[in-house]
C-alpha cells in the first residue's frame, strides 16, 4: 500500500478512525479488567511531565556521548528533520496514552505512556548530542510545534474519549503509523546513533501494537484489522513477537 509522505501520514489517521469509532460502539463504555500481559510495569504517569522528559533527554545525551562512538560531524537535512518530527510524534503517543489512562483507568495506557516518555526523551538526547534544536521545547502536554500533529492530536483525543474500544483502536493505529514512519526514517540514514535509536523505537512500537490488539480482543471481543501496515507485514510482525509465535 502506498502511503503519503511522512508529514501527511499521521494526519490521515483521523479520517480512517472515524468509521472505527462508530464500529466500536460510541455509547458503550466497556468494563475495565486488570491487565495481565502489559509490556511494562505499572507506573505513575504524573512522573512524565515535561520537566522530566527534558531531564531524561539530557541524561540520554550524556550517556551517548560517554560511549565515544565515532559519528559524523553534522546531520543531513533529512536526518535533522526526521529527528525533529519523531521527537514530537513520540510525544503525541505519550500525551494521548496518558490522557486515555486518566479517562479510562486502564493500566495498559499508563504503562505504554511511560515507555513513550522514554522514547521521546531518547530522541531528544540525539538532538542534543548533535546540537540540534528541540522541536518540542516549551510545549505542554497536548501541545505540538508541528501543525499537522497538533490537528491530529486534537482529533484522536476526541475519538479515543468516546469509548474504551475506540481508544484502543486509536492506540493501535498510532503504533502502526509509528512503525511505518520509523522504517521510512531508517531508510534515510546510515548514522549509527540514529539507526540504533530508531530500531529500538520500532521494536517497542511492535510490542505496543500487540498489546493494544490483544487488549481490544479481550475487552471488546474485537479482532483488529491493520489500517496502515500491509496485511502480510502486520501478520509477520505480530506473529514474530514473543508470546505470539
Amino acid at each position: 500500500m502506498t502511503r503519503p509522505n511522512t508529514p501527511k501520514s499521521l494526519a490521515i489517521v483521523a479520517a480512517g478512525l472515524l468509521s472505527m469509532v462508530a464500529m466500536a460502539g460510541c455509547a458503550v463504555v466497556l468494563p475495565i479488567e486488570a491487565e495481565k500481559d502489559t509490556p511494562e510495569a505499572a507506573v505513575d504517569i504524573s512522573a512524565y511531565a515535561a520537566p522530566s522528559l527534558t531531564t531524561t533527554g539530557q541524561s540520554v545525551a550524556v550517556s551517548l556521548a560517554a560511549q565515544n562512538v565515532i559519528m559524523p560531524a553534522t546531520l543531513t537535512t533529512s536526518e535533522s528533520s526526521g529527528l525533529a518530527y519523531m521527537r514530537e510524534e513520540e510525544k503525541l503517543a505519550h500525551d494521548l496514552y496518558a490522557a486515555f489512562a486518566e479517562k479510562w483507568g486502564l493500566r495498559l495506557f499508563a504503562n505504554i505512556a511511560a515507555s513513550e516518555a522514554t522514547h521521546t526523551a531518547t530522541v531528544l538526547g540525539i538532538l542534543e548530542r548533535y546540537d540540534q534544536p528541540d522541536s518540542a521545547a516549551g510545549n505542554a502536554a497536548g501541545e505540538f510545534s508541528d501543525p499537522s500533529l497538533q490537528t491530529l492530536y486534537d482529533s484522536l483525543l476526541a475519538q479515543g474519549s468516546v469509548s474504551l474500544a475506540a481508544a484502543l483502536h486509536v492506540g493501535a493505529a498510532v503504533e502502526e503509523i509509528d512503525i511505518i514512519d520509523l522504517e521510512e526514517r531508517l531508510a534515510q540514514t546510515t548514522n549509527a546513533d540514529i539507526v540504533r535509536v530508531y530500531t529500538s523505537l520500532k521494536n517497542a512500537s511492535g510490542n505496543h501494537l500487540s498489546a493494544f490488539v490483544s487488549t481490544l480482543a479481550r475487552q471488546a471481543g474485537e479482532s483488529y484489522t491493520p489500517q496502515y501496515l500491509d496485511a502480510g507485514a502486520y501478520t509477520a510482525l505480530i506473529s514474530g513477537l514473543p508470546g505470539n509465535g
